[in-house]
């Protein structure tokens, strides 16, 4: 039973990752790989650097990333 909802708990992060980046217009990794085919840690990896290209460096607040 226990292990039915940590499978289900990781699987609902999974969508929420896989959701995410589909609203951000990302539909393959990097590598070319669907986001449907990635595990969590390569769909967190590909979300980080999604909302990094969301950043807009000109503006002043954001001069750190340049």
């Amino acid at each position: 039973m226990k292990t039915d909802k940590k499978q289900l708990h990781q699987e609902m992060k999974r969508n929420f990752l896989i959701e995410r980046l589909l609203d951000l217009g990302i539909s393959k990794s990097q590598t070319g790989k669907s986001v449907h085919e990635l595990d969590y840690e390569t769909l967190k990896y590909e979300l980080v650097l999604a909302e990094m290209r969301q950043v807009d460096i000109e503006h002043p607040e954001h001069r750190w990333f340049r």
